[in-house]
């Protein structure tokens, strides 16, 4: 119950300006299709934000947003979790 009230007030304070949605004075953009689904999405008059990050376009542009609650760690073709290059090298080097 607590986690509803806190979906509640998550915008409360932000105003709907002629660049968008401002809060805390940054403006928001709307979610992207991405963020369907999405437990941090918050509806503020028909649209939903992201109060986590102001432009949730630019964050799944790279890769997956790392704010994103309904989403897990990406898995290669063969079934292995991802891993950064620079560490996987680290470790080889060091015999692991």
């Amino acid at each position: 119950m607590a986690k509803k009230n806190a979906r509640v007030h998550a915008l409360e304070g932000a105003e709907m300006t002629a660049e968008g949605l401002s809060y805390k004075g940054v403006i928001l953009e709307t979610v992207v299709e991405q963020c369907d689904g999405c437990e941090r999405a918050v509806d503020f008059e028909g649209k939903n934000y992201c109060p986590s990050y102001a432009q949730p376009a630019k964050k799944w542009s790279h890769s997956v947003c790392n704010f994103a609650t309904h989403v897990r760690a990406g898995v290669d073709k063969e079934g292995k979790v991802k891993v950064n290059p620079l560490k996987a090298s680290k470790r080889a080097a060091r015999g692991r």
